[in-house]
């Protein structure tokens, strides 16, 4: 090309500004992308509207908190269960019809939902049969959906689009059961359901319009096993450190289930305390992804989930030391938005790493991490309380944290090498 071929730059804008919000180029760039992103952000937030409703529903007709605790389990035990296998599947099918299957699936049990709310059939294992079926439809679907990715966005606009996602995700966690309070206030219900039923619509509809999404190449059903995936994985020190990394952030320092604890004991507060230091990590993470303009110029992936993890159990550690609450809602926000640069950078980590054929069975693996770490973590965090304190649970879990990912670190340190240019699994 010659010089005066090359396309001149607008005057008004500096060649090297950089940038700070989030880069909507994949938006822009590519028209399956933009339907899928606005598909998955309402049907995120019908979600989001249909979690709060049922849990509200089940305290309604059991007054059990236990029973609402249930929920949770009813939904994890079938996403676990079926996210390895939900990757398997979408490594061997066309995954756009997979993804318009589970889809569909979960929007006609949103429909039963809102039927059985309208016919005032309140049964509580009515409730549970249907979260523990959406579990299974999103165990299939998520690792269909995150396969997409890559077929529809050049490598480099990867990282654009991973925290466009996750403000989707922040954004079903936050305003879904804001507005599925209100409706279910105003409305019940039935309309919480029926607005999630419909909402799907969108989602269906972007994954209508995309092209076909058959694996690169032609996977037996034999060979695009769950074993399989795993010893891919065991191969593969980078994408395992991806792994590793987000467990010392989510198992060691995860001090959610002793917010309760933690809002009466420090802050001398009561449930609305609590649900601000559960807002708080939330509103970081969608923080992270409105301000993460940025994170398209960052080569080394590895080195930047180092430092993201290791962020998070310093804001960790730090949070367990402050008594003042808007100081710790402001550690709680900083860990919240780490996470989220982490997340970006682990789920470019696999998309690009890896080879086509084997992204579903590592996205399903990456479900089993994201769903079971927390629960884990929950369950380390009680257990350790109760033995010392909420003090030393918190600060010692984030220095915990740090240490562990330093020794990981060390161990494989191929990982802070990790080029985005030159991608090595």
């Amino acid at each position: 090309m010659t010089e005066t071929a090359r396309p001149s730059l607008p005057r008004n804008r500096p060649r090297n500004r950089p940038r700070i919000l989030a880069d909507l180029t994949p938006l822009r760039t590519s028209v399956h992308y933009r339907r899928l992103w606005f598909g998955n952000t309402i049907s995120w937030i019908g979600q989001g509207m249909t979690t709060l409703a049922i849990s509200l529903q089940v305290y309604d007709i059991t007054r059990s908190t236990f029973a609402v605790g249930l929920v949770g389990l009813f939904s994890l035990v079938p996403l676990v269960a079926f996210g390895l296998y939900g990757g398997a599947v979408a490594d061997t099918v066309d995954r756009r019809r997979l993804g318009l299957v589970s889809a569909s699936g979960s929007a006609v049990l949103s429909a039963a939902l809102a039927a059985g709310a309208f016919a005032g059939f309140e049964h509580v294992w009515f409730l549970y049969g249907v979260v523990a079926l959406q579990a299974v439809c999103a165990a299939v679907n998520s690792p269909a959906r995150s396969a997409m990715i890559p077929r529809l966005l050049p490598p480099e606009q990867l990282p654009a689009a991973n925290a466009l996602n996750s403000m989707t995700t922040t954004s079903g966690f936050l305003v879904g059961p804001m507005l599925g309070g209100l409706i279910v206030g105003f409305a019940g219900y039935q309309s919480a359901y029926f607005i999630d039923a419909v909402a799907f619509s969108a989602s269906l509809y972007a994954m209508w319009r995309l092209p076909s999404m058959r694996p690169d190449r032609a996977v037996g059903a034999k060979k695009a096993s769950v074993l399989e995936g795993l010893r891919f994985l065991a191969t593969r020190p980078n994408l395992r450190m991806t792994f590793f990394s987000d467990f010392c952030a989510m198992i060691v320092a995860h001090p959610r289930a002793l917010f309760p604890a933690v809002a009466v004991a420090w802050y001398g507060g009561d449930a609305r305390t609590t649900g601000m230091l559960a807002a708080a990590p939330a509103l970081g993470a969608l923080l992270g992804g409105v301000f993460s303009g940025w994170q398209g110029r960052i080569r080394r992936h590895g080195l930047a989930i180092l430092f993201a993890v290791g962020a998070w159990g310093t804001a960790i550690a730090v949070f367990g030391l402050t008594r003042n609450l808007w100081l710790g809602l402001f550690f709680l926000a900083v860990a919240g938005c780490a996470d989220t640069v982490s997340m970006v950078f682990r789920n470019t980590m696999m998309q690009v790493a890896a080879p086509d054929e084997m992204r579903g069975r590592l996205q399903g693996v990456f479900i089993v991490v994201v769903a079971g770490g927390p629960r884990l973590g929950d369950f380390l965090a009680g257990s350790v309380a109760d033995l010392t304190s909420p003090t030393v649970t918190v600060t010692g879990g984030g220095i915990a944290c740090v240490l562990a990912l330093g020794l990981l670190a060390l161990r494989w340190r191929g990982f802070a090498r990790y080029d985005a240019r030159n991608p090595t699994p």
